[in-house]
């Protein structure tokens, strides 16, 4: 069965990159590693959420991806930059279908 993309390309413009730092090279700078890099709508709507501590954290928007951008991730952590800002992330989402294939990726930003 066809299911509708929820997060269709052509809405998908803002270039991204989404990736976590591993460790530390021999001259002491971060190693990197590249979850995805391509095009995801931004949303930057602000809003104020609880974590589990029960603190107020404020989320400066939101990233959505059409179908699944790591695979080999269950639960994808790290750091998203969006041109010259970079953002932490707080949360992922994976939408599935009822035939449990990814609809789109959702990351919550701080």
């Amino acid at each position: 069965m066809h299911y509708p993309k929820l997060v269709p390309n052509r809405v998908c413009t803002t270039d991204v990159k989404v990736y976590q730092t591993n460790g530390i090279n021999r001259d002491g700078s971060p190693k990197v590693a590249t979850i995805f890099e391509g095009k995801c709508f931004h949303n930057q709507k602000s809003m104020q959420v609880f974590n589990a501590d029960k603190q107020l954290i404020t989320l400066a928007g939101e990233v959505l991806f059409n179908g699944d951008i790591a695979p080999n991730y269950d639960v994808i952590s790290g750091n998203v930059k969006i041109g010259e800002r970079e953002y932490k992330i707080n949360a992922s989402e994976k939408a599935k279908n009822l035939d449990g294939t990814v609809n789109f990726t959702r990351l919550e930003l701080i």
